[in-house]
């Protein structure tokens, strides 16, 4: 429960414009009888201010950088309300959702908070394209090809930094371990269509990369290990993934979009080694020095019309080039006429056959 003290306390964390700190109600009792009243969320809102306690005191989050039932209006008008909110670019988490749990709500009525915050990252603004809103009322699914800049979500939190929609944490309070354990094999389960990334749509092959485009990054951790060891400690666990991790590292992918580029560039890199090794098993050799032909005698006697100035089609470019010499010299030769009769060197005398005896 908070007490006059916390209560003050709480409001001074939560203090900045457009938090709601009325959840977070003093004990009150009957001035005659002293019985306990307006009992209502207390123990709630201390485990949410507890949170953002914690994270503050971990450097993730200043002041300002946290709020309080934060609504979501979903296209049928329901509010779907996070009980906390915080932002923390300097930490490597520009935006996280919290829903705090003590255990009171049942673990698939987490799946239907997950669900509607899946949805409400899949809605358009009210000013978007007509022919984008049009696109997504004909197709459920169009809304995957439409750029997370253009959707509602984009206008409400910044960038996350990562793929997929804005990251979802529980944290339970309150509870024992059996429980957790119990919850998150709910959440996995039962909401994996939210949380699990798909494989990519290319056709490239050994591709093992994931696409979390479409997914909400969901982490779980207890309040208890949040006050033990530090937020900024290893009690982050991602649905899907074994272990607790870092909260940024937790919110990364490692086997997302950059381990896709990697591959990807990989792959194409061995495609083009195959398809050059190809090219080259088919490179012709010339008949006549047994060359290999070049690229651009390849090209000569490949191309279009160029078998009528390739020459022979059988040789390389030396002998090509020799052949085409040869050519000319013997059209050369052919037009030189021969020379005249009287343009011959005349005998001089003494360099006859016969000589004069003196």
């Amino acid at each position: 429960m908070l007490t006059k003290r916390g209560h003050g306390e709480a409001r001074k964390l939560l203090e900045p414009k457009g938090i709601r700190v009325s959840v977070l109600r003093e004990e009150k009792y009957d001035p005659d009888t002293g019985e306990l009243l307006g009992t209502g969320y207390d123990d709630h809102a201390v485990a949410v201010t507890s949170t953002a306690a914690e994270l503050h005191r971990a450097g993730i989050g200043h002041r300002l950088g946290f709020q309080t039932e934060i609504g979501h209006r979903l296209g049928n008008s329901f509010v779907q309300r996070a009980d906390l909110a915080v932002r923390a670019p300097a930490a490597g988490v520009p935006v996280l959702l919290l829903e705090i749990d003590r255990r009171t709500e049942d673990a698939h009525d987490l799946v239907q908070k997950l669900a509607r915050y899946w949805e409400w990252g899949r809605l358009l603004p009210s000013d978007a394209d007509k022919r984008t809103v049009d696109l997504v009322r004909s197709r459920p699914d169009a809304i995957e090809r439409v750029d997370h800049e253009e959707r509602l979500w984009r206008r409400v939190y910044p960038p996350t930094g990562r793929e997929g929609l804005v990251p979802l944490a529980f944290v339970f309070a309150d509870t024992t371990a059996a429980k957790v354990d119990n919850t998150v094999k709910v959440l996995e389960e039962a909401g994996r269509r939210y949380w699990a990334p798909r494989r990519y749509e290319t056709y490239h092959r050994g591709i093992t990369a994931l696409d979390y485009g479409q997914a909400v990054p969901v982490l779980v951790t207890t309040l208890e290990q949040l006050q033990e060891h530090g937020a900024d400690a290893a009690v982050w666990r991602r649905l899907g993934r074994t272990g607790e991790q870092m909260l940024a590292a937790a919110l990364d992918n490692p086997d997302g979009d950059a381990l896709y580029r990697v591959q990807a560039a990989r792959v194409d890199e061995r495609a083009a080694q195959r398809r050059a090794a190809e090219r080259e098993a088919q490179r012709p050799v010339c008949r006549r020095c047994g060359r290999k032909f070049t690229d651009v005698r390849w090209e000569e006697v490949t191309a279009r019309g160029g078998a009528w100035t390739a020459g022979d089609l059988t040789v390389c470019g030396i002998c090509h080039a020799d052949d085409v010499a040869s050519e000319q010299a013997a059209r050369h030769q052919a037009t030189v006429p021969p020379p005249a009769e009287d343009d011959r060197e005349p005998a001089r005398p003494g360099r006859g056959l016969f000589r004069r005896r003196s």
